[in-house]
């Protein structure tokens, strides 16, 4: 029965994030341009941290890593958002969509265990100024980009495979602009409540596991910088993890609220989702490149090697 249920299903409506052609158009100038920032941003980046020996240090090594990332997120939704935008039938396969479920999780999980690690890099460099090199070997930076690699690859995995055991009968109308695992709930006619617990636990559990090390970690920082006499001592300390304090309410904030809240499809969905999956990677190379001078410096250097 399921074997049937599944076949009979080869593809799913989209209702996307308008059906007024006019807002239509509008949105897809606002999105290209999201697109093309965040490609251009983040390959920046990349290109810059390669290129300068100066930001061969663990911290740009992370940020290299989130800004990979941040490239693979966004190809998933937006080009896919793009061409829905101008088109009349918003559709995607079965295949297509399952392997977007996948790959959303991926890259969204990714990040999470990235800025749990850059975390923990801000605090060894604050806290532990004077074994930083010590405790932040290359070794462990390595060892701890593939796990965060590896966590986030096994949480995809499994949210597929519970997007694969749902049964879709009629209902073929996704009402979202993509295919996340939430909205698909609502098409399936088989129980769902074991696969909802299990993907709150899960989300919960690589949620909770990558936020509570940030959480601490700020909580030693914080308390290093107020227990900094100087008023210019406590600004340059602060200045070293603000940026990355800003990436972290971004995401985290809206990814909770995304994943935590029971979807509805209503507009503050989508609003959020937008800015979850398309705005943040467009937003991380700014906040890191406009607040940090070695990014600056790093930048016209790299400029002034190719022009």
């Amino acid at each position: 029965m399921a074997l049937r249920n599944h076949s009979t299903i080869t593809e799913f409506v989209l209702t996307g994030l308008s059906d007024d052609p006019r807002i239509e158009a509008l949105l897809f100038v606002l999105f290209l341009v999201i697109y093309l920032l965040t490609m251009t941003g983040n390959l920046t980046m990349l290109l810059v941290i390669r290129a300068d020996s100066h930001l061969h240090t663990p911290m740009y090594f992370f940020l290299s890593n989130l800004s990979f990332v941040d490239l693979c997120f966004s190809c998933v939704t937006v080009p896919k958002l793009l061409k829905d935008l101008l088109s009349e039938r918003k559709t995607i396969s079965l295949e297509g969509c399952l392997a977007q479920v996948f790959f959303v999780f991926f890259s969204s999980g990714t990040e999470a265990c990235l800025l749990s690690v850059m975390a923990y890099d801000r605090y060894a460099a604050i806290c532990h100024p004077l074994h930083y090199g010590q405790v932040m070997s290359n070794r462990l930076c390595v060892r701890l980009v593939l796990i965060s690699w590896g966590l986030a690859s096994l949480n995809a995995f499994v949210t597929v495979l519970l997007a694969i055991s749902l049964d879709f009968c009629d209902a073929q109308t996704i009402h979202h602009y993509t295919c996340e695992l939430p909205a698909l709930f609502p098409l399936s006619c088989s129980d769902i409540s074991i696969v909802t617990n299990i993907l709150l636990c899960s989300s919960l559990l690589h949620g909770l596991g990558t936020f509570i090390p940030i959480f601490f970690s700020y909580a030693r920082i914080i308390s290093t910088i107020l227990s900094i006499s100087s008023t210019t001592g406590r600004s340059k300390a602060f200045s070293t993890c603000s940026s990355h304090l800003i990436a972290v309410i971004l995401f985290f904030g809206s990814g909770f609220l995304c994943y935590l809240m029971p979807p509805s499809g209503s507009s503050l969905d989508l609003l959020l989702s937008v800015q979850y999956s398309g705005v943040t990677p467009m937003l991380n190379p700014l906040i890191y490149g406009l607040k940090n001078k070695e990014v600056k410096a790093a930048v016209k250097r790299t400029l002034g090697k190719y022009l």
